[in-house]
């Protein structure tokens, strides 16, 4: 079993940033990869980047592409937010994969974090 716990949210306003942490404890070792997920109201949780532990190799939705920044180990993971827009804003999940193989798809992530809230607002 893996537990995380994700903190940094918070209200900022257009073009500031932030920097989410992840921490994951017990089973670790199985968390080859870790992403960053986010759901806003009433809509899917979309996908917004992953780390891969093997090789360090990253993945970006287009949309946060040159923005944001994921970093870390099974351990702990991070989530620069740079320049941030207000189609940003929704409840951000860390969440923890078994598999090797790196997806966007959510049902591959077996353990989440509970979520901690982006607001972007002017």
């Amino acid at each position: 079993q893996v537990q995380l716990t994700d903190f940094g949210g918070g209200l900022v306003q257009p073009g500031d940033s932030l920097r989410l942490s992840c921490d994951a404890s017990g089973r670790t070792s199985t968390n080859n990869v870790m992403g960053w997920f986010r759901q806003a109201p009433g809509k899917d949780r979309e996908f917004v980047a992953a780390i891969a532990r093997s090789d360090g190799n990253t993945h970006y939705r287009d949309s946060v592409k040159g923005r944001f920044a994921i970093s870390g180990n099974g351990r702990a993971t991070f989530l620069q937010m740079n320049m941030l827009k207000p189609e940003d804003t929704g409840l951000y999940l860390c969440a923890a994969a078994t598999g090797r193989i790196f997806t966007s798809s959510p049902s591959a992530y077996e353990y989440w974090g509970q979520g901690t809230q982006v607001t972007v607002s002017s």
